[in-house]
């Protein structure tokens, strides 16, 4: 019993996350991250000066201060594009509503919503669903909120993947006290990071797991190659 409420608590965290980004947008969100902290890192190694600790303790600097910097960017995209999904969707529920005859909203239903799921109905079928959906527009009452408390969290999920997901990789910036060596443990770390998320990514979309993974590592190798004959 006492291991089980142990992990209550743990359990409820790793549902946050999941419960405001949806599988796509949480992959997008770490690779993005792991992505910038690796070109950030080459990038300070290019520049770097100093040697010893002191230039460790830059390139960490470099690591998180990457990681916070676009977490919040991140973050605030999120909550515009919430704002721009919404104020469209109140646009078109006011459209609808305003249309002078049921074909033309039935015909502003058909182009705005779901275009690519309604190429997999039959006509009849995405009559019915274009009805259905007037049925409901019509009874729906207009609010002018643009920003819930949902998006707020989601932004903090997307602000807490992309900090969080490529620390393992400042780690090594704590351990070497040499700083080419704490640079390369540590794109070595962000590559083993890359395999790892394209190769969640496959089990989402059901392509080769391993292939996947492979290529983004690729993506990274890519970047790798490019910034270090310049020194990184």
């Amino acid at each position: 019993m006492h291991a089980t409420t142990e992990q209550r608590p743990l359990q409820k965290r790793e549902r946050f996350v999941p419960k405001y980004l949806d599988p796509a947008s949480r992959l997008g969100e770490i690779l993005f991250g792991l992505i910038m902290v690796l070109t950030v890192t080459l990038v300070a190694g290019v520049t770097i000066k100093q040697e010893g600790r002191a230039a460790v303790r830059e390139l960490l600097f470099a690591a998180i201060g990457c990681n916070i910097a676009w977490g919040i960017i991140d973050a605030v995209l999120y909550i515009m594009n919430c704002i721009t999904v919404r104020s469209g969707k109140l646009r078109l529920i006011k459209a609808v509503q305003d249309a002078p005859n049921a074909q033309t909203a039935l015909a502003l239903i058909e182009n705005e919503i779901e275009p690519e799921l309604q190429e997999l109905l039959a006509p009849e079928e995405a009559r019915a669903f274009n009805e259905s959906v007037l049925n409901q527009f019509s009874r729906v009452r207009l609010t002018k909120t643009l920003l819930t408390r949902e998006d707020v969290y989601g932004a903090i999920a997307c602000f807490w993947l992309v900090f969080a997901a490529p620390l393992p990789a400042a780690l090594p910036f704590l351990v070497f006290s040499q700083p080419l060596i704490a640079l390369r443990v540590s794109n070595l770390i962000l590559m083993g990071l890359l395999f790892f998320a394209g190769y969640k990514w496959a089990e989402y979309v059901g392509i080769n797991r391993f292939l996947a993974g492979t290529a983004m590592v690729g993506i990274g190798l890519i970047l790798v190659a490019v910034a270090i004959p310049l020194g990184g």
